[in-house]
């Protein structure tokens, strides 16, 4: 039985349609810089909201209907979501899809049932991607949910706790492996701290990293070949995250030796929360040859927390494109909707809705991003601005073994410097012409 009897598969009419179950700009055949919009997008739905997604919040209860779900914590009704979980991949055109372990099979208050529980449940992942056609993007453990974790999980004080982690990630790294899974996420959800009064932060950061080994030997010695991530967040729920933004997480994988084998994965939400725009950290981690895939999303600007909400504003989706285009696009990873809906939308059928809505936006954010590209006014604006390093003292600087002196010796010959103009104001005139 559907459980979307609505439609039977969301298809592109154009932009002109005002069909709401039809995209208007995402043609996943489409090509766009010689490569089709569903190569360039490569969307994944998130099994945590898709799913699981109650829509709670601090001030009630969930909302969500899920017919589908008897709320047990039983086995059978975890192989019953994931058959309606593939069905709705199917009516979306959504190729890809992430995991969190608990989010998928039951924690029934012992490691071995637990495990056992994830074992199964994967195997019927793995037959439903096979029949469905569908690929994992990434999978995760959920070491901030239970109680166990509320101090952290790989920086727990308790080295129990450590060790449970350790056990919960090893199982889940295993599942992601038994699925063909493109890559692994760490998300440290409570790695951090509340108070820095009872906390050794040198210890747990030694401790984080000596799991994160753990992990890469465990990854070498299954065989399992694909990208392992780190997502930063600066806080929430703790005061601090040890992974509060791009450069923070690069900063720890190259104190500890740990840059050859993981990439960022990287959400608009937690870069706002950050302080920062998702363009800036998308740069940090592009810069740096870091950057692994992107959960989208957007936040509330009023709203001081992770509200995680669906992307619909173009500006943000060009802007993010355009870095993807720019780094020549996914190597690995992808465009993860780590996005929920708004509480009061609570019908089975806002699910569709609102991927349509995330998938039309990023697509007509590529198309805009690849137009900008093309027109080539910003690109090279932006050489002319940094000519002077191409040749003389610039040229000399970047290739290196110029000392004070000679900058000196440059500096009383030239004279003052003159100053261009940024022009910025014109090219965000520019931007607009194709928004």
């Amino acid at each position: 039985m559907s459980q979307f009897p609505e439609i039977t598969k969301v298809q592109y009419e154009g932009p002109d349609s005002k069909n709401p179950f039809a995209f208007k700009h995402y043609n996943a055949d489409e090509v766009v810089e010689g490569k089709t919009m569903s190569e360039h997008l490569r969307f994944g739905a998130a099994y945590w909201h898709v799913m699981r997604n109650g829509l709670a919040d601090p001030f009630g209860g969930p909302t969500a209907l899920m017919p589908w779900d008897d709320g047990s914590d039983s086995v059978d009704n975890a192989l019953k979501r994931a058959d309606v979980f593939f069905e709705f991949l199917d009516k979306t055109g959504i190729d890809f899809w992430c995991f969190h372990d608990r989010d998928v099979a039951p924690e029934l208050g012992d490691l071995a049932k637990s495990n056992a529980a994830l074992e199964k449940v994967a195997e019927h992942l793995g037959q439903l991607q096979q029949q469905h056609g569908k690929k994992l993007l990434w999978g995760t453990a959920c070491l901030f949910t239970h109680p166990r974790y509320a101090h952290g999980a790989g920086t727990s004080p308790n080295a129990d706790v450590f060790a449970y982690a350790g056990a919960q990630i090893k199982a889940a790294i295993d599942a992601t492996h038994q699925l063909g899974g493109l890559g692994y996420t760490f998300w440290g959800g409570r790695e951090g701290y509340g108070s820095l009064i009872n906390t050794n932060m040198k210890r747990e950061l030694d401790h984080l990293a000596a799991l994160l080994h753990m992990a890469v030997d465990y990854k070498k010695k299954i065989g399992f070949e694909g990208q392992f991530y780190i997502e930063p967040k600066p806080q929430e729920p703790t005061t601090h995250q040890y992974d509060s933004d791009a450069a923070a997480c690069l900063n720890f994988l190259q104190a500890y030796d740990l840059m050859d084998h993981f990439k960022l994965n990287i959400e608009t939400n937690h870069a706002t929360l950050a302080g920062h725009t998702m363009q800036h950290e998308l740069t940090v981690a592009i810069d740096a040859g870091a950057l692994g895939s992107i959960d989208a999303n957007q936040g509330d600007t009023l709203i001081g927390w992770d509200t995680d909400q669906f992307p619909t504003d173009i500006y943000g989706t060009t802007q993010v494109m355009l870095k993807v285009l720019e780094m020549g696009g996914f190597t690995t990873g992808g465009l993860n909707f780590d996005a929920k809906r708004r509480r009061e939308s609570h019908e089975p059928i806002d699910l569709i809705h609102a991927h349509v809505g995330g998938m039309d936006a990023f697509a007509r954010g590529l198309k805009i991003a690849a137009a900008i590209r093309a027109d080539g006014r910003l690109a090279d604006f932006v050489k002319t601005r940094y000519a002077s390093w191409d040749s003389g003292i610039g040229a000399k600087v970047e290739s290196g073994g110029v000392t004070l002196e000679d900058l000196t010796a440059h500096a009383l010959s030239a004279g003052e410097p003159t100053l261009d103009s940024g022009r910025q104001e014109m090219l965000e005139n520019i931007i607009n012409e194709f928004i």
